[in-house]
């Protein structure tokens, strides 16, 4: 029997087969050793194949095969250094979600994320929100960032889910296909999702005023039905964003602004620093490129994950601890 994976804990998997029924799995013992490096081998979006089990009280299924994934989006995972955490596969467009004081996010964590998604082939769409919440400093300063990122060529939402702003541009981005939302706890990823979808009455919580951080209200991440011919995946939310397996010369080609420019570069394996005849150097000081970008790209060459550690998904440390029984 064929499903596809709605919901991971990282020992139960939720499966949606192809007659509608929804159906708790679990995975073969050594299916986890098969040469996969991350702490979910089986992450909600997959396409699975499973078996009914027998001798069971309850209606329960095991996964025997993954179907090859056409993407999937990954971060470092946090107790494991070594291992990744697959956050969601078969993704057809991420939104990510961006706040500007409550809580704010940075554009040293919206380049990692973009750059994590352009390597995996995933459209990425910024969306920035609480736009009702914006004083005059917060608009100018969103202003900037829709600026800097719509010139590079990414397409950008503005919502509010309390003012219902922006949802109907937002649902015709969504029809016919499997979306993930993802960004900072607190940027309000369920809400938006319970504004799009007020059946599902996701839970939610308020920021914390002492931290200006969110807390964790989705635990796991999930995949929901929509009534308008769409799939959601709803994530935890995360506060930094550790790049995985990718060579400094690989880098510049996820920053797509770079990209446009190697071939015209002195040297064919240019790294953008010190080298001479440098067109990204050159765009820079000519103010082609934004410097928050090229910062970015820096940080990332330099290996700073921008403190990836002090956060965690939920779900990751989950799966992490049934990695190591």
């Amino acid at each position: 029997m064929t499903g596809l994976v709605y919901k991971s804990t990282g020992s139960w998997y939720t499966v949606k087969s192809e007659q509608g029924d929804f159906m708790e799995c679990r995975i073969k013992g050594k299916f986890r050793m098969k040469g996969i490096k991350s702490t979910n081998p089986i992450a909600v979006g997959d396409i699975v194949d499973y078996e009914l089990d027998e001798n069971s009280d309850a209606v329960t299924g095991t996964i025997h095969n993954i179907h090859d994934r056409k993407n999937y989006i990954v971060r470092k995972s946090v107790n494991l250094s070594k291992q990744t955490h697959i956050i969601a596969s078969n993704i057809d467009v991420v939104f990510l979600l961006i706040t500007i004081n409550n809580p704010p996010t940075t554009t040293s964590f919206i380049d990692r994320f973009l750059v994590t998604a352009e390597a995996y082939g995933i459209e990425a769409i910024l969306v920035f929100n609480k736009i009702d919440t914006f004083d005059e400093a917060m608009r100018d300063e969103q202003l900037y960032l829709q600026y800097i990122y719509s010139e590079i060529g990414y397409k950008f939402l503005k919502v509010s889910a309390l003012e219902m702003k922006g949802l109907d541009e937002l649902k015709g981005m969504m029809i016919g296909k499997v979306s993930m939302f993802s960004g900072h706890s607190g940027v309000g990823k369920s809400t938006l999702v319970n504004a799009l979808e007020p059946n599902l009455s996701l839970k939610t919580k308020n920021i914390s005023e002492q931290s200006k951080q969110g807390q964790h209200t989705t635990t796991f991440a999930e995949m929901y039905d929509l009534s308008f011919d769409a799939k959601i995946i709803d994530t935890p939310g995360i506060k930094g964003f550790g790049i995985v397996d990718m060579e400094p010369s690989e880098v510049s080609g996820y920053f797509p602004e770079f990209f446009k420019l190697q071939d015209e570069c002195k040297f064919n394996n240019c790294l953008h620093k010190e080298e001479p005849s440098c067109a990204v150097k050159k765009a820079l000081e000519e103010n082609k490129i934004a410097w928050s970008r090229y910062n970015s790209y820096l940080k990332i060459l330099e290996g700073d994950d921008e403190n990836y550690r002090q956060d965690v998904f939920n779900d990751d440390r989950i799966a992490s601890d049934e990695t190591r029984k």
